[in-house]
């Protein structure tokens, strides 16, 4: 199968751990060029030097992608280092755990910022580079768009939210040959999945490791993903290997979700 993205240009937000440097790993091994972007200048340091020489290019920015400004700059900064944006992935870290009753105003308004209103903003800058050639536009959920998770409202809400924007722009894009996908993580072995087992396992009484035994036995697989696992399917979006699909929302979770 030819992916061809010896060449192409990546911009990955939030790509300084997790699910985002996974990405940018797998894609420069491809022969893209990525540029990192997250508001940790000393992680994403350390994270060019590891990935650096795996075939494409990389660079990096610091970028905090609830400011406008810092998102204009980043789009700007990959877009003139590498001659323009073939591929953007849209990703943000997960918002704070709690019921509807115990979040304030400030907490909603700071989520809607991070997880849903940077996608538009990384999309409206990105656009007139990925119209130049048509491009690959991913935009990175959870399995809540499928089946809410229990005591994450916000994330719940925004994701979801996540799911109209991608259909919604598959349309408009389609003329300019752009395609627009959601992927949606399961129970990935990342930090982020580890401090949700924390919490989850001090409100049940039972330590962090007990907590993901638990939730490994609600996955038909029997076991948390890995981040190069989730990565694999991102780069195939990424890639010439995907020509027709667009507007369509990919689970990669174990079989966990249990909706059709």
């Amino acid at each position: 199968m030819e992916l061809n993205l010896k060449g192409k240009t990546a911009l990955v937000a939030a790509s300084s751990q997790g699910l985002g440097k996974a990405i940018a790993k797998a894609l420069l091994q491809e022969g893209a060029n990525v540029m990192l972007a997250s508001r940790d200048e000393g992680k994403l340091k350390e994270v060019k030097s590891e990935l650096e020489n795996l075939g494409g290019e990389v660079e990096f920015i610091r970028a905090d992608v609830t400011s406008e400004n810092d998102i204009k700059n980043m789009v700007k900064a990959a877009a003139e280092r590498f001659g323009g944006i073939d591929i953007l992935v849209n990703n943000a870290g997960g918002p704070p755990s709690g019921s509807f009753e115990t979040l304030s105003d400030e907490e909603w308004f700071q989520s809607f910022e991070l997880n849903l209103l940077s996608y538009v903003r990384n999309i409206r800058e990105a656009l007139p580079y990925l119209k130049k050639n048509g491009g690959k536009i991913i935009n990175i959920a959870s399995s809540s768009i499928k089946e809410p998770i229990p005591g994450l409202v916000l994330s719940n809400t925004f994701r979801t939210g996540i799911v109209g924007l991608s259909k919604t722009l598959a349309q408009e894009f389609a003329p300019y040959g752009i395609l627009v996908n959601t992927l949606a993580p399961g129970r990935i072995d990342t930090d982020r999945v580890k401090h949700l087992d924390q919490v989850n396992g001090e409100k049940a009484g039972v330590s962090p490791e007990e907590m993901k035994e638990k939730s490994e036995k609600s996955i038909p697989l029997n076991r948390y993903g890995t981040p190069e696992e989730f990565a694999k399917v991102a780069v195939f979006l990424a890639s010439d290997a995907n020509s027709y699909m667009t507007g369509s929302s990919f689970l990669v979770d174990g079989g966990m979700v249990k909706s059709i």
